[in-house]
C-alpha cells in the first residue's frame, strides 16, 4: 500500500527503517511532548507494533518518504487510540527535525485524512496531543481539524483534542 502526495509517498514499515526512525524518535527536542524520547528497545517495538497494525486493520503509522529521494524523513498514519476513554481513529505523525517547518506533515496528514474517508467507515477522525505541543495542535488544525476538548490525564497532564468529521471533509473538496 502505498500513498502519494506532490512531495511525498507513505508506504509501509519494516525492520530496514529502523536507523531512519531512530533519529525521529530518539531526537529528545521532537518527543519533548512524550513522557520521554524513545530507545532502541522501544523503535523496534514501534515498527513491529505498526507492522502487526497493518495485518489486523490494513492501517497503522506509514514511513514517510520523499519523492524525489526515497529517504524516510518520518512517519504518518492512521491508528486506533484511547483518547479520553473511548478508542477512536486518529491520525498522529512524526517528522526528523531538520525535516520540520516544510509543510510536511501537513501534506502527510492530508493524504493520509483522505485515504480514511475514502477506504474506511469512519465518520470522524481525531489527532490528540498534549496541551504544550502547539505545534502539533497547528498541523491538525492545517490539515481540516478543530478543537474538540481538552481534559485531565496521568501522561500528559492536560490533552487536547482535535477532530474532522465526514461531512467537514466532504465540504472541503
Amino acid at each position: 500500500m502505498t500513498i502519494t502526495t506532490d512531495r511525498l509517498f507513505l508506504r509501509e514499515m519494516s525492520m530496514d527503517d529502523f536507523e531512519a526512525l531512530k533519529a525521529v524518535l530518539c531526537d529528545r527536542e521532537i518527543m519533548q511532548h512524550y513522557p520521554r524520547s524513545f530507545d532502541d528497545e522501544m523503535v523496534r517495538s514501534w515498527i513491529e507494533r505498526n507492522v502487526q497494525r497493518y495485518r489486523i486493520f490494513g492501517f497503522g503509522l506509514w514511513a514517510v518518504c520523499l519523492k524525489e529521494t526515497g529517504e524516510m524523513i518520518g512517519d504518518c498514519g492512521l491508528t486506533m487510540q484511547l483518547i479520553g476513554s473511548v478508542i477512536k481513529p486518529e491520525i498522529g505523525y512524526h517528522i526528523r527535525r531538520d525535516m520540520q517547518r516544510r509543510g510536511y506533515a501537513r501534506e502527510a496528514a492530508s493524504a493520509v485524512r483522505d485515504w480514511t474517508f475514502e477506504n474506511t467507515p469512519f465518520r470522524e477522525i481525531y489527532s490528540y496531543m498534549k496541551y504544550t505541543n502547539t505545534p502539533s495542535a497547528m498541523t491538525a488544525q492545517s490539515w481540516g481539524c478543530r478543537f474538540a476538548e481538552e481534559f485531565s490525564d496521568e501522561v500528559n497532564e492536560k490533552t487536547r483534542v482535535y477532530v474532522i468529521t465526514r461531512k467537514d471533509w466532504e465540504n472541503m473538496t
